[in-house]
């Protein structure tokens, strides 16, 4: 019988192959190669953090152009897009842990040539060249992280595992604008860039030194990538509860994407504050993050799957339909940070049930189709909320938004979400 035939009961039900008898885990802060990747993890997130203010910064500092900031933007966002289709592929068809330290050190060298070139005056081609390879480079290392976490922690830990790692993310995505920004201001974005360079640098020799338990991805069956795709989206659609997510989580996408945008326009343009305000209150949300996903395991134990995904998304449409209306910063603050600890405990269950449910073989493919299928239409609905709230104001936009996202929560009522009630 095939690895695959193995599981296709657990598959079909919903529910992870329990773990053999035996001693019971170790605690996640005693296992050595988790923490060593936990770290490189939360370096890699770091330099990202660090490009997401450098390259802006060294787009206007050459050039004073808002326009040709966003079309940076815009060019990287499209690379990912791309990638994303054929990452799965790719991660499944070779060894994991290499393709990490490769992307890590490719990212090393491309952003490592933009501080070097800046030393004989500014190229602003080299950074359409250079970010788009980075974000598409990005993709392929974000499906190979999905997929090397459980080949760190037992599946009764997995929850547990990507919960720590988004807090150290979300921690890492408000530390590294900061120090971007001060280092931009010491010393030039240009600079800036470079310690970004630096950091990738130091996650990959901290990945060199992690060692994964079970059989590579390197055996899993070759065939053309077309079919590889198709192989992704044929699992998501035969796996009730992760076709009822990816259908759901479509939909949440395009509605919630711009909620950045609204909260920052809310802020300037209804209460009249600063971009100081604006930086307190995206430090306050990122702090929901934090403890949305060190919350979200011991949640998941109490309550199951089906109860914490669904109660999360409910209470994002809650926070975002009044999101709108609040009348003063700290009320703002706290349903921006109620959302984006939800948004975690809702990303991480799904997350954390993907990589339960899944083949091994299957977790890269699996992973990319659903993370392109579901963040598709997320583009334009950013642009349709902005739109209509510029035209008809933060407060009612927000409240039809949220209102559909409660809707989407009572939709998973009626679907096998409902009954995925299994704890890691």
């Amino acid at each position: 019988m095939t690895y695959e035939a193995q599981r296709e009961g657990d598959a079909d039900s919903g529910t992870p192959r329990e773990q053999p008898p035996g001693r019971p885990s170790r605690p996640l802060w005693r296992q050595r190669d988790f923490g060593v990747f936990w770290a490189a993890q939360t370096l890699s997130v770091l330099g990202d953090s660090f490009a997401l203010i450098a390259l802006p910064l060294l787009v206007l500092e050459a050039t004073g152009s808002l326009a040709r900031m966003g079309l940076l933007t815009a060019v990287g966002g499209a690379a990912s897009v791309v990638a994303a289709v054929f990452a799965g592929a790719v991660v499944d068809r070779v060894d994991r842990r290499r393709l990490l330290i490769v992307c890590d050190l490719v990212r090393m060298a491309l952003y490592g040539l933009v501080p070097l070139v800046w030393l004989f005056g500014p190229q602003i081609w080299l950074l359409y060249v250079v970010l788009p390879l980075c974000e598409a480079v990005g993709m392929l290392f974000a499906v190979g992280y999905v997929t090397v976490v459980r080949g760190l922690v037992g599946t009764d830990q997995l929850t547990e595992a990507n919960g720590r790692l988004n807090a150290t993310a979300a921690a890492a995505g408000v530390l590294g604008p900061l120090c971007a920004g001060l280092v931009a201001a010491w010393s030039g974005p240009a600079a800036a860039v470079g310690v970004d360079a630096a950091s990738f640098g130091v996650s990959a020799a901290c990945l060199v030194f992690v060692r994964l338990r079970g059989r590579p991805a390197k055996s899993a069956q070759r065939s053309g990538l077309w079919r590889d795709l198709r192989t992704g989206i044929a699992f998501l659609r035969g796996h009730p509860v992760l076709r009822a997510l990816t259908a759901l989580l479509f939909v949440f996408s395009f509605l919630t994407l711009g909620l950045n945008d609204l909260v920052i326009y809310h802020l300037k343009h209804d209460l009249g504050h600063d971009d100081g305000t604006v930086g307190t209150v995206m430090a306050v949300g990122a702090l929901g993050t934090i403890t949305g996903a060190l919350l979200v395991a011991r949640v998941r134990r109490r309550l199951g799957f089906g109860p914490t995904w669904t109660g999360a998304v409910a209470m994002c449409g809650l926070s975002f339909a009044g999101l709108g209306w609040a009348r003063d910063v700290p009320a703002v603050a706290a349903l921006s940070a109620c959302f984006l600890a939800c948004v975690a405990m809702a990303g991480t269950c799904s997350m954390s049930l993907r990589q339960e449910v899944t083949p091994e073989p299957l977790l890269g493919r699996v992973t990319s189709a659903f993370w392109t299928l579901h963040y598709s239409a997320a583009p334009i609905g950013a642009a349709v909320l902005t739109w209509a709230a510029d035209r008809h104001g933060t407060a009612p936009v927000s409240l039809v938004a949220g209102g559909c996202c409660v809707l989407i929560a009572a939709a998973a009522l009626f679907t096998p979400i409902r009954s995925s009630g299994h704890r890691p």
